[in-house]
């Protein structure tokens, strides 16, 4: 009976994560785009209100027990407003609205800064809650914060967008947009950069939830056999790397260039994740954590590389294609590295931690050519020297 029902959770799981993420992908790339025109504000509480909806629908289907199959239906109804992947990419597009081009890098890293410490609150109060109520009244303070969320991006938030105009939703233009972002044939360079790092942000966002999903499962396991309180400390560290991120990118942007601090911050990712996959006791398991203390500072780099790359009144198409990426990632790292891990457990348990490492090498390797490639039109331009055929 255990293993039917975990056979159960495991298909109506990858349901709800499919449902959510091909229904979100249609409508993040369709407000987007619009609200390029018509402002942030609507597509902030419109995916807020989508969430409190779906958390609704998961308090009334464990009040009354009611099918699990509605729980598909809450995510469904929550994807058509764009969830949280909408969020996410009106608040990047906010932050790129409000901020110059060289103060853009820390304000992004400051948003992701949130979200990491937002996850850390969640895992350690969630956790406890739930263990102590039950998992019906957590679900209250989600349908509580999105109703806030969407109350204060309704009535508390200046817009950000400066010439708004009306625009209509439900018109292909908006998917053409996204599509022009990659394909216009002004500015090639541009353009091309825009495609290498919107690669090396996948693959960056790729290896950090897949092995972040393997952490627990390997410190339950054997040599290290990790107790409850154990792995809450590891989770604080894993998640604390987002603030000693956001300052060490502070600090680094006072003597380099935001390239190389993406490109130390990879360093650092590479290099924990190297120890990690080779921890067989617990100080050096957390030895690993913390040299991941700068791990989390290439993917602010990278986002506000991408925003520099697009116009004003592109910011919104862009950061729905990351949203859209980010969601792809998860699903490509879920199925990926939780295959991996028990494939390799007999030769290697910490295999996929290593394998992610040189996968990490692809995204240095991008960062590094994109910005020689830079450097050297800079200064073909400087000199007077003609561009090359392949520019």
């Amino acid at each position: 009976l255990l293993q039917e029902v975990e056979a159960l959770v495991s298909h109506w799981n990858l349901y709800i994560n499919l449902g959510g993420f091909f229904v979100g992908l249609l409508s993040v790339t369709l407000f987007g785009p619009w609200s390029d025109s018509v402002g942030r504000r609507p597509t902030l509480v419109l995916p807020a209100m989508g969430m409190a909806l779906q958390a609704a629908i998961y308090l009334l289907v464990m009040y009354r027990q009611l099918h699990v199959a509605y729980f598909l239906l809450g995510r469904i109804l929550s994807g058509l407003t764009g969830d949280y992947n909408l969020i996410l990419a009106s608040c990047f597009a906010y932050v790129a609205d409000t901020s110059d081009k060289h103060a853009r890098t820390f304000r992004v890293a400051i948003l992701e800064a949130c979200l990491g410490l937002a996850g850390m609150l969640a895992s350690i109060g969630g956790g406890q809650w739930r263990k102590a109520q039950g998992y019906i009244n957590p679900f209250w303070l989600v349908l509580a914060t999105s109703l806030a969320a969407a109350f204060y991006a309704a009535f508390c938030l200046q817009e950000s967008v400066r010439q708004r105009k009306p625009a209509r939703l439900l018109t292909l233009s908006h998917y053409r947009a996204v599509y022009r972002l990659y394909t216009a044939p002004e500015h090639r360079s541009s353009r091309r950069n825009l495609a290498l790092y919107s690669l090396a942000f996948f693959l960056l966002v790729t290896v950090h939830f897949g092995t972040k999903d393997l952490f627990v499962l390997y410190e339950l396991g054997s040599p290290l056999c990790w107790a409850s309180d154990l792995i809450g400390y590891g989770s604080a560290a894993s998640y604390l790397a987002y603030l000693s991120s956001l300052g060490g990118l502070r600090l680094l942007q006072l003597c380099l260039r935001d390239t190389w601090v993406a490109e130390i911050g990879l360093v650092s990712n590479i290099s924990g994740l190297v120890v990690i996959s080779l921890a067989t006791t617990t100080p050096l398991m957390f030895t690993g954590y913390g040299i991941l203390f700068l791990s989390m500072a290439a993917t602010p780099v990278i986002r506000a590389k991408l925003s520099r790359l697009v116009s004003e009144t592109e910011q919104g198409a862009l950061f729905a294609s990351v949203a859209c990426v980010e969601g792809l990632c998860s699903l490509v790292a879920s199925g990926v590295f939780n295959a991996l891990y028990p494939a390799t457990l007999r030769f290697m348990r910490g295999f996929p931690f290593l394998f992610g490492a040189v996968i990490l090498l692809i995204p240095a390797a991008i960062i590094g050519w994109v910005e020689t490639r830079a450097s050297d039109d800079d200064y073909r331009h400087f000199s007077g020297a003609s561009p090359s055929p392949a520019n």
